[in-house]
């Protein structure tokens, strides 16, 4: 009786160490899934914070960058009105030093939430505000009949020195701001590869005791039971895999659509400030041309200007499409028009008429066609109607039946000379048939049945051009 007695109570004892430690086997796989959720909760909220930096740097830089914009126009807009007294360049003026309170009070509001940013950025404001009233100064001296003053003023070179000042502390603030978004981010990193490990070793912890769990409970079942176990373990570790592995291919896609925007924007953001800064040359040689006296230096500086300006327009109106390699032919040639035709001095004179196809051409020779449009055009307005004659220019770009786009521009002014085609010689036309010439084609001038001159030039090379169906 004590033998079976001993023996049973050894058996009871053996069965009550096995359910401790199966139960203790349970809690230690909870803890560890638990520390392995706690990591991944806060490596996601790094991650948050990572895009709340990246998020404001952008925004604080993009703000700098817009200030010192308003400020290059304020400066470039005053010294036009001081050294030439055209009210014309007062209203940009008055706009781009509006634009600089405007910008200024944006880039306070979004930095008070860092005290030293905030300082740093009410000692550049107090540089800005300097510059605006010495600017502001000047401007008020030439309305009240005392330009010398005004000159002398700007002649002293305080003014430019101030302005370089405040250009290069932005500039600094601007390197500061990514210094510190990199610091951020490589704190970052550090830290999710540190969480990322924990995370690892939880779940391999906690994969080593339920696996020593499972291999407890097998020893006491039958061998069916413990097949069907396996295949149910086996089962959800794939479902398990599966699910994560369509996580991570949805998490790649939304990465990479949100690097397309990204790319997209910079490069739209890249083309506009081509054109911007091609625009401010323009800008120049009109007030080289205003002060220049010889009639020959003022045409060539006319010319000069007007293809700066053709060129700056094509920039700032090109469109990339979704796959960032192609632009559609007549959204962009029709912005490229409107253009022109804010610079004609009096547009009811001479309208401009635009029939273009929806092309797709590849953003490499999108802004040469835009360009090679803008010169034709161009020659038009300047030849076709002299005296304020009044008429219409037509520009259309279509395919013919072999599939060629044909690009015509034809007007119904005086027409050609008696003693040339089209003034071969002349600079624009030179320009015309080279630009024509990278695509394959050579320009076509012939007389309208109107009377009017017809410019018609084939370009056969004008690739990754398909219409939209």
């Amino acid at each position: 009786m004590s033998i079976a007695s001993d023996m049973t109570k050894r058996a009871t004892e053996t069965a009550l160490r096995r359910r401790i430690g199966q139960r203790l086997v349970v809690l230690a796989s909870l803890a560890l899934v638990v520390l392995a959720a706690a990591s991944s909760l806060i490596m996601v909220r790094g991650i948050d914070r990572q895009i709340g930096d990246v998020v404001h740097t952008y925004e604080v830089r993009n703000q700098a960058r817009e200030l010192t914009i308003a400020l290059a126009e304020a400066e470039s807009s005053q010294r036009g009105y001081v050294l030439t007294r055209d009210e014309s360049y007062l209203e940009p003026y008055r706009r781009a030093a509006a634009s600089i309170d405007t910008r200024l009070l944006s880039l306070v509001a979004i930095t008070e939430d860092d005290p030293a940013q905030a300082d740093r950025v009410r000692a550049i404001g107090g540089d800005i505000l300097a510059k605006a009233a010495e600017m502001e100064r000047t401007v008020e001296l030439v309305e009240k009949q005392r330009s010398a003053e005004a000159r002398t003023l700007i002649q002293t070179g305080m003014g430019a020195r101030l302005m370089d000042e405040v250009r290069r502390t932005l500039e600094q603030f601007i390197a500061e701001e990514n210094q510190k978004l990199l610091d951020r981010n490589r704190g970052i990193d550090e830290s999710r590869r540190w969480l990322v490990a924990a995370v690892v070793a939880a779940l391999a912890g906690a994969v080593v005791l339920g696996y020593s769990l499972l291999a407890r409970t097998q020893l006491e079942v039958s061998a069916l039971a413990r097949s069907q176990n396996r295949l149910l373990s086996e089962n959800e570790v794939l479902e398990a895999h599966v699910q994560e592995r369509t996580r991570a291919v949805e998490e790649a896609r939304e990465h990479a659509e949100r690097e397309r925007q990204r790319v997209e924007a910079l490069l739209q953001d890249t083309n506009h400030r081509i054109g911007n800064s091609l625009a401010t040359v323009s800008s120049l040689l009109g007030l080289q041309l205003m002060r220049s006296k010889s009639d020959e230096v003022r045409q060539a500086l006319e010319a000069a200007r007007s293809r700066v300006h053709a060129i700056a327009s094509a920039h700032r109106r090109l469109r990339l499409g979704g796959d960032l390699e192609t632009a559609s032919a007549d959204e962009f040639l029709d912005a490229v028009l409107e253009d022109i035709a804010s610079t004609v001095s009096d547009p009811k004179a001479v309208a401009l008429v635009g029939h273009i196809d929806p092309i797709v051409i590849s953003a490499r020779d999108a802004t040469t066609v835009g360009i090679l449009v803008g010169e034709l055009v161009t020659n038009a307005l300047k030849h076709a109607f002299p005296d304020g004659r009044t008429g219409t220019i037509t520009v259309s770009l279509k395919r013919d039946e072999a599939g060629v786009p044909i690009l015509v521009v034809a007007d119904d002014g005086v027409g050609l000379p008696e003693d040339g085609v089209g003034g071969e010689s002349g600079l624009g036309s030179v320009i015309v048939k080279q630009l024509s010439n990278q695509f394959g084609g050579v320009p076509d001038y012939s007389i309208a049945p109107s009377g009017g001159l017809v410019v018609r030039v084939s370009l056969p090379g004008l690739d990754g051009a398909q219409s939209r169906g």
